[in-house]
């Protein structure tokens, strides 16, 4: 929704609806995310509903003219490029996030392997036949394996940050589940990027094998550079920083790890895959530097975490129209994806848990784990709809499917912990 005489308007104008639309943003993610943790959900649980409720799904709905003022006053242009360097940043951040320790020194390594592999390869499965069954329905403008491929990546998908601060709220971070979990949605999103990139790069290079292998020999190169060069470069200046008795960066060292994760998201374009994806191995580069990662959380993260995260949440939800599914049969399927989603992922999760000798109360637990999407569910399906490989309502459906997996994680955990033992703290802040 925007209208013709947006080329003509003055930049003070435009900035004057951009910062109009922040304060809608902002304020609404700060009171419905206070909302969400008082209802003992994560945070972001809250800020995508903030996005929903901003979109045509409530406020367009109810209230059009006044939505259109607020959001299609201006060009959606600024509020897409901000989105997007906040998810670049995000990206970072959820890189330096990754404790590769849980991988390298746990001791039942078997049982991770066994539930990564029953987390990803059944959903992944489930998904891929869901893809084939709905696309003459949902999307038969849409090639079949790209839409196919997509529905099955975006299933099999784990939200790594989101459950990282739920078993922390929930006492979990030192105990053998927590550690197996985290572990096994570590490896289960590693591979699902993996995935994604092989769907982006069958799309786009329209099946040609050359095409894809081109990419993918380019995307070798740019992972052998960054861990092999870039990476004891990065190792070896860290150590000659001073740093200051404050909590921050040096103003030098921030400015410089900035033009790396944009430099790096301009190389992971070029190479055609995704910006973000530049962002998340300079995380990555430098996770295990904990003063470094410490001190740019401090700096930096909050500033993420309040200003860019509800933004990208909002854009997300103003694609987000509930109201487009609107007959039975689309509710249905709506519903069929939320079940495949959820019994596929929570039940491959249980059964990889059962295999490996945890009882039922505890697979249930891992599975429930496992089944959490939410952000990373967002970002995946938010660069599918980008590019084309889903429509418009299909994209709905699996907001929807993003948001109830992540809400039934807090009251599974509720009920399945004290069957344990486990006694879960008091005040929860997921």
């Amino acid at each position: 929704m925007v209208s013709h005489g947006l080329v003509a308007q003055s930049p003070e104008r435009v900035l004057y609806f951009v910062l109009l639309e922040l304060v809608a943003i902002i304020g609404s993610a700060r009171v419905l995310g206070a909302v969400a943790r008082w209802l003992g959900q994560p945070r972001s649980v809250g800020e995508i509903m903030a996005g929903l409720c901003l979109g045509p799904s409530l406020l367009g709905h109810i209230a059009p003219h006044f939505s259109f003022y607020v959001f299609g006053s201006a060009s959606h242009l600024p509020l897409v490029i901000m989105s997007q360097i906040g998810l670049t940043l995000l990206m970072f951040q959820i890189g330096m996030g990754f404790d590769f320790s849980h991988v390298r020194e746990i001791v039942n390594r078997q049982a991770v392997l066994s539930i990564s592999i029953g987390a990803i390869v059944l959903p992944f499965g489930a998904g891929l036949a869901l893809g084939f069954v709905s696309q003459p329905y949902l999307a038969p403008h849409i090639a079949i394996w790209p839409y196919s491929l997509f529905i099955a990546t975006a299933l099999a998908i784990t939200a790594v940050p989101i459950l990282g601060r739920i078993l922390m709220e929930y006492g979990l971070t030192r105990t053998r589940l927590g550690a197996i979990a985290i572990s096994a949605a570590a490896i289960n999103d590693v591979v699902g990027w993996l995935l994604l990139l092989v769907v982006a790069s069958l799309a786009t290079a329209h099946f040609s094998l050359v095409g894809m292998a081109l990419r993918l020999v380019s995307l070798g190169l740019y992972l052998a550079i960054c861990f092999f060069v870039l990476r004891p470069m990065i190792r070896f200046a860290l150590g000659l920083v001073s740093w200051p008795d404050s909590e921050g960066l040096p103003p030098d060292v921030l400015a410089v790890t900035l033009l790396l994760v944009f430099v790096s998201g301009m190389v992971t374009y070029e190479i055609g895959i995704f910006t973000i994806f530049g962002g998340f191995m300079m995380g990555i580069m430098v996770h295990e530097h904990s003063d470094f990662v410490s001190r740019f959380s401090r700096t930096v993260g909050d500033f993420v975490m309040v200003f860019f995260l509800p933004i990208f949440f909002t854009y997300a939800g103003l694609r987000t129209d509930l109201t487009g599914l609107n007959s039975v049969d689309l509710w249905l399927w709506c519903g069929m994806v939320m079940a495949v989603a959820t019994l596929s992922k929570g039940g491959g999760a249980y059964m990889g848990a059962r295999a490996s000798g945890f009882d039922h109360e505890a697979s249930g637990i891992l599975g429930a784990l496992l089944n959490t999407r939410a952000l990373m569910e967002l970002i995946v399906i938010n660069i599918g709809y980008s590019a084309g490989f889903i429509p418009q309502k299909v994209y709905t459906m699996l907001v929807v499917m993003a948001i109830a997996t992540t809400v039934m994680t807090g009251p599974l955990l509720r009920r399945l912990l004290p069957r344990i033992g486990h006694q879960i703290p008091e005040g929860l802040d997921a």
